[in-house]
C-alpha cells in the first residue's frame, strides 16, 4: 500500500512538473527576472535636434542610459566606444534605444551634441543625446538611474561635476533593472548584453496602466 502511495505521489509530481514546463517554457514567467532598483522619474530635456525629449519617449523600449561630455579626454571616449559596440549589436531591434546625457550642458548645447552624434555615424533615433538644465540632468542621474551618489549633491550646482563610467538599463515599463554596469569592464558589458536580450523579450505594460511614468 505504501509503495502505491509513493508511486502515485511521484507520478503526480512529475505530471505537475511537465505541465509547468509546457505552460511557462519560453515565457517571461519562466525566466528569472533581474531586480528593479528604481524607475524613471518624469523629465523634459532637449535632444541633439533641439526637440523636447521626455520619459514618454522611452516608454515601450529597453533603454541603455549613460552620462558623458563631448570634451572629455579620459573615460568618456572608451565608454562611448563600448556603447557603440552595443549599438551595433542591437541597432536593428525596434524595441531598443540608447540615451546619452551630457554632464556639461554649458558647453554641450544641442548643436554640439548634433555634431558629436553625426561623427558616430549612427541612427539618431536609436541613440539619442540630451542636454538641459544642469541640476535636472544631475538629479536624474542620481535619483532615477542611480549612476551617482545623491550625497554628492552640494548646495551650489555650479560647484558640482558628475563624471562616471557607469551605465543604467531601463526596461519597457520605465523600471531601472539589474543594477549599474561598468562600461570599462568586459565582464559587466557581457552581462549587460545578456540582460538587454532578456528585457527585449519581456512585454511592455499597457500605456494606461504603466504607472511609473505618471507624475
Amino acid at each position: 500500500m505504501k509503495k502505491k502511495i509513493i508511486g502515485y505521489t511521484i507520478f503526480f509530481v512529475v505530471l505537475i512538473a511537465v505541465f509547468l514546463v509546457v505552460v511557462f517554457w519560453g515565457t517571461d514567467n519562466w525566466q528569472s527576472k533581474s531586480p528593479s532598483i528604481s524607475f524613471v522619474k518624469p523629465f523634459t530635456f532637449i535632444n541633439q535636434d533641439g526637440a523636447h525629449f521626455t520619459e514618454q519617449d522611452m516608454q515601450g523600449k529597453v533603454c541603455l542610459v549613460n552620462y558623458f561630455f563631448t570634451t572629455c579626454k579620459g573615460i568618456c571616449p572608451r565608454m562611448n566606444g563600448n556603447m557603440h559596440s552595443i549599438y551595433n549589436e542591437f541597432k536593428d531591434e525596434p524595441g531598443f534605444m540608447m540615451v546619452s546625457h551630457t554632464c556639461d550642458p554649458e558647453r554641450d548645447s544641442a548643436s554640439v551634441l548634433k555634431r558629436y552624434a553625426d561623427s558616430l555615424k549612427i541612427d539618431e533615433h536609436k541613440w539619442v543625446f540630451l542636454t538641459g538644465r544642469k541640476d535636472s540632468l544631475y538629479n536624474q542621474a542620481r535619483i532615477s538611474y542611480l549612476l551617482d551618489d545623491p550625497r554628492n549633491s552640494v548646495q551650489n550646482i555650479n560647484d558640482q561635476f558628475l563624471h562616471t563610467q557607469f551605465l543604467a538599463l531601463v526596461d519597457k515599463n520605465g523600471n531601472v533593472r539589474g543594477g549599474v554596469y561598468d562600461a570599462l569592464k568586459q565582464d559587466d558589458l557581457n552581462k549587460l548584453t545578456a540582460d538587454i536580450k532578456t528585457l527585449l523579450k519581456e512585454k511592455a505594460a499597457p500605456t494606461s496602466t504603466s504607472a511609473n511614468f505618471q507624475q
